[in-house]
């Protein structure tokens, strides 16, 4: 009876806290997977949040073209509707939740809801990717908030980190795993031997990867992730035209085989670096030492590793993606827009801080600077080596070592496996190179170039 009676006076106070609140109005675009976890949270936690922000964030529309599934989270039927516009107009709403993804009828919304002078939360980075500077414009403009700490990095507190943590820093460079299904993929190729398109069919059995996972295995979802980092990292949108993606789309078994057989691990790896007044960014599969902290994170887990001039490097690692992760950064997303709107107006319209100065020039891939792993199917005759090494030299690339793998299975006898590590060379030295062994008909088929982080 006593503990009834507890629970009855404990439910009777945060009522009563609630109530004398400030109440947030919170419409969600979106209602799938991490939407239902949005509602659940927001549901749950009520109170908490209520006590931890000093107001009382209340679910007042959900829009989604499917209102009848079940999303295992209770709501009343009438705040649902199919009218994305009932959501954005309804005077009771001050914050727009966009979870829709792409950047079709979800920009027309972000927009919309940005013009009638409600705050956004997005998760949706290619939408700010490729359209972010007219987005934080219109913010701006609007006087009111943008938050979309979800769009990089899932649960993982990046943006947040960068906007906030960091500020004080000049960011050196960041080196990021961000796609978990790429990880994935890469850490059972290299713990089980697997090829790469078996590892993918199951992963997309699992639910791992999409039934079209283009966007992940070619490298685009990392580098919609990359460059809104970049731009937070270095105060000027970043757009995507400058960033260059390789993705890991038939990454051979053998080449992870013998990185491992070195002493490295392969990652698909978004590189951000500033030096001086030029900034780059790529996307690339990348050796990883294993001695190297990012070789550790493995599966579908993200991390993102940020040096700055102060604080030296700082690692960040969690889930990427999924219901609850991605949700709880949402929430938080909401709660910061809330505690705002309690202190009188928005603090981050702009989204990007863009700094005074010039923007720095972005570096090409060309210009770029890395140490590499080769592997090249060299022709099994004498003076073919010497051929291929006297090449990489006439262009400047120095060899740290390399290799004859002898025995390694070959299709065709007439040619035997050989990998070289370089020293740091110009990309566009080593591409020269290239070009050059490729004509001298010392090597069959094209030959493998994979960077080397440093």
């Amino acid at each position: 009876m006593y503990s009834i009676l507890l629970n009855f006076r404990n439910e009777i106070t945060r009522q009563g806290l609630v109530k004398d609140m400030k109440q947030i109005g919170v419409g969600l675009l979106g209602f799938g997977t991490v939407g239902a976890g949005v509602v659940k949270g927001l549901q749950e936690r009520r109170e908490l949040l209520a006590q931890k922000i000093g107001a009382d964030i209340v679910l007042r529309r959900i829009a989604d073209l499917d209102i009848k599934s079940d999303r295992g989270v209770t709501v009343d039927p009438a705040i649902l509707t199919t009218e994305a516009s009932e959501v954005i107009n309804d005077p009771a709403v001050d914050v727009v939740v966009e979870l829709i993804g792409g950047t079709g009828i979800a920009k027309t919304l972000v927009m919309e809801a940005l013009r009638a002078g409600k705050s956004v939360v997005t998760a949706n980075k290619k939408l700010l990717a490729e359209y972010g500077e007219e987005i934080f414009t219109l913010a701006e403009e609007s006087e009111v908030d943008i938050y979309f700490g979800a769009s990089v990095g899932g649960g993982i507190p990046i943006v947040r980190v960068l906007r906030e943590g960091l500020v004080g820093n000049a960011i050196v460079s960041m080196y990021g795993i961000l796609n978990g299904t790429c990880n994935y993929i890469l850490t059972r190729m290299e713990n089980e031997g697997l090829p790469f398109d078996d590892v993918l069919k199951e992963a997309q059995a699992a639910g791992y990867a999409e039934s079209n996972p283009s966007l992940d295995i070619d490298g685009f979802d990392t580098a919609h992730k990359a460059v809104i980092l970049a731009s937070l990292a270095y105060g000027f949108h970043v757009p995507m035209s400058v960033a260059a993606v390789e993705g890991i789309r038939g990454l051979a078994g053998i080449d992870v085989k013998f990185a491992s057989e070195l002493g490295f691990k392969i990652k698909l790896l978004a590189i951000i670096r500033g030096e001086g007044d030029e900034v780059e960014v790529r996307v690339s599969p990348t050796l990883v030492a294993v001695d190297h902290v990012l070789a550790s994170v493995s599966g579908v887990f993200n991390a993102v590793m940020v040096k700055g001039d102060y604080t030296g490097d700082t690692l960040y690692y969690g889930r990427g993606a999924g219901r609850k992760p991605t949700a709880s950064t949402v929430i938080g997303d909401i709660c910061d827009i809330a505690r705002n709107m309690i202190a009188g107006g928005p603090r981050h319209s702009r989204g990007i801080v863009r700094l005074p100065s010039e923007p720095p020039r972005m570096r090409s891939v060309s210009e770029s600077r890395s140490r590499y792993y080769l592997r090249l199917m060299v022709l099994d005759r004498a003076g073919s080596l010497g051929r291929f090494t006297t090449i990489l030299g006439s262009h400047g690339v120095s060899i740290q070592a390399v290799s004859q793998k002898c025995g390694a299975e070959v299709t065709d006898s007439d040619y035997q496996p050989v990998v070289a590590l370089t020293h740091v060379a110009r990309e566009a030295d080593i591409e020269a190179a290239l070009a050059e062994i490729r004509a001298s008909g010392v090597i069959g088929g094209e030959p493998v170039k994979i960077r080397i982080l440093d």
